[in-house]
């Protein structure tokens, strides 16, 4: 893998991609880079974790293999299964086969394999060894958690027919978690961590500019300022990041170049997503909206 000489490296390649990072983010990204070792990435949802896998891709011109994990998901839909329609037909023509036995073995081949995400970043000919993406993993249960170990740990993963497959070359891997219960000890331990908190004024203003241009600069400046606002109240969910661009792209649409109460109001949608959280920004709208014009 071309990994990035240093963390001002890391921090460039994100940034000519629009993605703003800091030094911190920059610092795990390229100790996991430099240690191969997986990298576990925790925070509230729309902070840009999913995103910071994705640009990691583009920056080390890799191909983004992406796990969305799931209640229930297991190794049918992570690693593998096998392609029975396929088998049923190799034994149906080996029915002639003077070593029926041993013809039937054929069928637990690699040719006869469905992959799924993991076998697929593990055993692969990409020229770069893909970036692998295990989206929030707190969605899956510890029974999945724990299938995941052997992979994170020696890059490799098991299939009783076939034996142990190992990675020729280990992709760099991901883990995501938006924390909405707490992932296992034993996983964590096999990965670096990191933590991405909601960014500071400055720096969410700074990623409204890179990723949502059309936005005027005062637009941008008071949608900012807004959401920071949001933040404060007492709301089931608070908006990320995510929703600070959806807003202020969906301002840009409609015109806007600053905000007001009424064209907050009909966009409220945009940041909040609950039937409650929407009442009780409401009842502040008028403050919430003079603070951040002002700010």
């Amino acid at each position: 893998m071309n990994s990035p000489v240093s963390i001002e490296a890391v921090m460039a390649g994100l940034e000519e991609r629009q993605y703003i990072s800091d030094r911190p983010l920059a610092t795990s990204i390229f100790l996991a880079l430099a240690l191969g070792r997986p990298l576990f990435i925790e925070g509230e949802a729309g902070v840009g974790k999913t995103e910071a896998a994705k640009v990691m891709a583009q920056v080390l011109g890799a191909r983004l293999i992406r796990l969305q994990c799931y209640e229930g998901i297991d190794v049918a839909h992570a690693l593998y299964e096998w392609n029975y329609p396929r088998q049923l037909l190799h034994i149906r023509l080996l029915n002639d086969s003077a070593d029926r036995v041993a013809a039937e073995q054929e069928i637990y081949a690699k040719e006869f394999l469905l992959r799924r995400p993991l076998l697929d970043a593990i055993d692969n000919d990409d020229p770069v060894p893909p970036v692998l993406l295990i989206d929030e993993i707190d969605r899956s249960d510890e029974e999945f958690e724990a299938f995941l170990l052997e992979l994170l740990s020696d890059f490799q993963v098991s299939i009783p027919e076939l034996g142990t497959i190992h990675a020729r070359r280990p992709p760099f891997v991901v883990v995501t978690s938006n924390r909405t219960r707490e992932v296992h000890d034993a996983l964590k331990r096999r990965c670096l961590y990191h933590w991405i908190d909601y960014p500071s004024v400055e720096k969410e203003l700074a990623i409204v500019r890179a990723r949502a241009p059309e936005a005027a600069e005062q637009l941008a400046h008071d949608v900012t300022a807004l959401v920071h606002g949001l933040r404060e109240l007492d709301l089931y969910k608070a908006p990320g990041v995510a929703e600070t661009l959806d807003w202020a792209r969906a301002l840009a649409q409609l015109g806007a170049t600053r905000i007001d109460t009424s064209l907050v109001d009909a966009t409220l949608g945009a940041a909040l997503k609950y039937q409650e959280d929407l009442e009780r920004a409401r009842e502040q709208l008028p403050e919430l909206v003079e603070q951040a014009r002002g700010a």
